[in-house]
């Protein structure tokens, strides 16, 4: 990022009630923050700050002292204690009310679905895909038995416990209840694609090397009870209403300030989001 031909291009005073905000602690603040261009990285950062010099301010109105606290070893400035302070006496979050709770589950259940367990099992001829003759023959070889199986799939254990470079080979190539994640993309898609007792009419090929697999079992997942994710609803919703809720605050504050050299309208900012 070209910041000092972008500061020359920009070359306006960033000011919240005749506090400067210096273009050097706008440089520092870029890195925290992502951006389609530099110059929307850069908007970022001025956001945060400016939105940050608000709250110190109104904080410091207040005389609020701060008091920081830590948590997995990390301890607050005492910038970020005052700003969790203000937004704590100042911004009033609401409960999550059970009405509010019931609503979003009925309009989201697919959200609170357990999800669905395969039990494959599986014949592995290891190899690295770097090594070419050896992943080719590994795939020789997984066709082979490939071939086998279809033609006797009551062997299919007996050929894993043999042949599979797997640990699972010591249980026939089971590899117990997994689910979406728990694989390699190439595994799970050939997952997904079986029905229950069918064997993958191809070789798997992945980074590990080369498996011949069936899909002995799917367990299709349902729908949660709403009294087993009730907390996690009212968590959500309060979150969400608690960002509204700062974000509100934080566009009041703007309002009765005085900046300068940036347009902060309809601002939002980590510190809120």
């Amino acid at each position: 990022m070209r910041l000092g031909a972008m500061r020359s291009s920009a070359p306006k005073i960033v000011a919240v009630n005749e506090a400067i905000i210096a273009s050097a602690d706008i440089a520092r603040e870029v890195q925290n923050h992502e951006g389609a261009s530099p110059v929307m990285a850069w908007e970022a950062a001025t956001r945060a700050l400016v939105i940050r010099e608000l709250l110190s301010q109104r904080a410091h109105v207040l005389q609020l002292v701060p008091q920081p606290r830590s948590e997995n070893g990390l301890r607050e400035t005492d910038e970020e204690a005052l700003i969790r302070m203000l937004l704590e006496a100042e911004v009033k979050t609401p409960s999550a009310e059970e009405a509010d709770c019931r609503r979003y589950y009925q309009s989201n259940r697919a959200r609170f679905r357990s999800a669905d367990l395969y039990e494959p099992v599986h014949i592995l001829f290891k190899a690295a895909r770097e090594d070419r003759a050896a992943y080719a023959q590994a795939v020789t070889q997984a066709e082979i038995v490939l071939a086998e199986v279809k033609q006797a799939p009551e062997r299919f254990e007996s050929i894993a416990k043999a042949l599979s470079a797997c640990p699972s080979s010591v249980d026939g190539g089971r590899l117990g209840q997994i689910v979406r994640g728990d694989t390699t993309p190439e595994f799970e898609a050939a997952l997904l694609s079986l029905e229950a007792g069918q064997i993958c009419p191809d070789v798997v090929r992945t980074r590990y090397g080369v498996h011949v697999v069936r899909l002995d079992r799917k367990i299709e997942g349902t729908v949660l009870p709403f009294a087993q994710v009730r907390e996690r609803i009212a968590s959500y919703l309060e979150a969400s209403s608690s960002r509204r809720a700062a974000a509100q605050y934080v566009a009041l504050l703007a309002g009765q300030a005085v900046i300068t050299g940036f347009d902060i309208a309809g601002a939002t900012s980590p510190l809120v989001q």
